[in-house]
């Protein structure tokens, strides 16, 4: 046994828990009817289970996002962005349908016209040279509610980034 199937077949190991207690995200792909991408984030492994589906997967601490994207006959179902943390075993966290065991809700975007704007706001951050994954927790929180109730958010800027390493670093 190997894989995902001998992680799980661990004595005291629920049966889909993730192999050495990573956050695993399962990604469809069936064009124009469901798909779920990574729009950033490091993963650590990569399972492919066929060529509709894969499994990534993330250590704790690790920031990503993702987003799941469905459709049927009569137009899109369902657009969502979540940015999310991979936790710890024994961490709090909340359910993400696609990820296991859950993870630390960062922001959360429902509907096309959100998830776009947030992309937008990703890609800003991009072209200022920061890599997403590396941006501070609290700006995607931050991001989350001004979203929630339809205001603009801050720019995520240099200065703020450099001020967020800069209290990472002394423990702040």
């Amino acid at each position: 046994m190997t894989g995902l199937a001998a992680a799980s077949a661990r004595p005291g190991r629920a049966p889909h828990a993730p192999p050495e207690d990573l956050t695993q995200v399962e990604l469809v792909w069936i064009e124009k009817q469901v798909e779920h991408w990574i729009r950033f984030g490091r993963e650590v492994r990569e399972q492919v289970l066929d060529r509709r589906r894969r499994i990534l997967l993330f250590p704790p601490g690790a920031t990503f996002a993702l987003v799941r994207w469905a459709a049927n006959e009569h137009g899109t179902v369902l657009s969502r962005l979540d940015i999310l943390r991979a936790v710890a075993p024994g961490e709090a966290c909340q359910t993400i349908p696609t990820v296991t065991p859950g993870g630390d809700i960062l922001l959360r975007v429902d509907g096309w016209p959100k998830v776009e704007r947030m992309l937008q706001h990703i890609d800003a951050i991009e072209t200022i040279g920061i890599d997403p994954l590396e941006v501070a927790p609290d700006h995607w929180r931050h991001v989350h509610n001004r979203f929630a109730v339809c205001e603009m958010p801050r720019a995520y800027t240099m200065q703020r980034h450099r001020a967020f390493l800069l209290a990472r670093r002394i423990g702040a």
